[in-house]
């Protein structure tokens, strides 16, 4: 197992460190290893597997006050 940090996550993922937090609250990100009480990090297989998932998908994400029009 490679574990990366914050700073490599966040080169990885175009998101806030916000973002990523509610992701992986709501269970659809990879969940983050404490360490230590101050260092995380995320198991790099997991977050490349998220990736490659959210490509092969194709779907798009749901934007906040978009409408969404169901046929």
């Amino acid at each position: 197992m490679q574990l990366i940090n914050k700073k490599t996550l966040l080169g990885m993922i175009p998101l806030s460190e916000k973002a990523i937090y509610n992701m992986e609250k709501r269970g659809d990100f990879p969940r983050r290893i404490a360490l230590t009480t101050r260092n995380v990090a995320w198991d790099l297989a997991e977050v490349t597997a998220w990736i490659e998932g959210r490509k092969a998908s194709g779907d798009q994400a749901a934007r906040p006050g978009q409408t969404v029009i169901v046929s």
